[in-house]
């Protein structure tokens, strides 16, 4: 089970790194869109001197990999070289097989496919345990050393990139898509991250928990927890329900606790990620395939 789950994540590590490639190759490099991070540098390097990226990434990683391997963990380091050097190898390949798309004069377009492609790429590398080097391993040491958090080392590295990218070839226009670009890759790597398992959380407090309860369970087939609270208002002790429904559930979950107690109070809230029996495990606590 572990080396299937083990071969899966590298094949899926290894197509997401093509997607990744043939949007950097097909809509930046064509369009002189920059990026962030690392791939940013490589890109850079592209414009101004010819350097292949496909060398300048794996000369620039390889470095942080000897700095690095301690900080990711064994599996993570095994599946970032995979991830640095998939991306490499795919560069290489798509720069020699390069496909004319001729977006020069729709750079709207170019950027949504660049953000979309690159999104893609990196959402399913994260999702499936790898990264791509680069920032991710300043990021975690910044963060080891000084206490600075990853998001904000991440967002310093790609706006100091962006910028000289500004200053050295990018022209206003550019610069303009290559933030569209860069926004749109962010959320879809956040969809791809969140998006297969994101769900909603019910907090219900009711005098009729007994009855909702069961019909939750009944009707939806939901697991549902009951929680300890106090009413502070009130000075007395009250049980709060609490249960986690797939997003299409919601109206149903809300008409049925308002068919049961009209005057519930209801809290929704969103769950990002979630595991268990229901989303990632069937009933017989074995793995559903996303």
């Amino acid at each position: 089970m572990i080396l299937h789950t083990r071969l899966k994540n590298i094949m899926l590590i290894i197509l997401g790194a093509a997607i990744m490639s043939f949007g950097l190759v097909n809509f930046n490099m064509q369009n002189k869109l920059a990026e962030g991070g690392f791939t940013g540098i490589t890109l850079l390097f592209y414009f101004l001197f010819k350097w292949d990226p496909s060398y300048t990434n794996l000369l620039l990683n390889i470095p942080l990999f000897f700095i690095g391997w301690k900080l990711l963990g064994r599996n993570t380091f095994f599946y970032t070289i995979i991830g640095t050097v998939s991306v490499s190898i795919f560069l290489w390949i798509f720069q020699r097989n390069a496909i004319d798309m001729p977006l020069k004069n729709d750079l709207t377009l170019a950027a949504l496919f660049a953000g979309v492609f690159t999104g893609i790429g990196l959402g399913i590398i994260f999702r499936y345990g790898g990264t791509t080097g680069g920032v991710d391993i300043i990021a975690r040491l910044a963060h080891k050393y000084t206490g600075g958090t990853m998001g904000k080392t991440m967002f310093i590295f790609d706006a100091c990139v962006i910028t000289l990218s500004l200053i050295t070839y990018l022209n206003y226009k550019q610069a303009m898509y290559t933030l569209v670009a860069v926004f749109v890759g962010a959320r879809v790597i956040d969809f791809m991250q969140e998006g297969a398992y994101s769900a909603r959380g019910a907090m219900i407090v009711s005098d009729k928990k007994e009855e909702i309860a069961k019909s939750i369970m009944e009707e939806l087939d939901r697991g549902v927890t009951i929680l300890k609270g106090y009413g502070f208002y009130t000075r007395s002790d009250r049980e709060v329900i609490y249960c986690v429904v797939a997003k299409n559930e919601i109206f149903r979950l809300k008409s049925l606790i308002t068919s049961i107690d009209p005057h519930a109070f209801v809290s929704i809230t969103v769950v990002h990620d979630v595991h268990g029996e229901g989303f990632t495990l069937d009933e017989n606590k074995k793995p559903i395939e996303p």
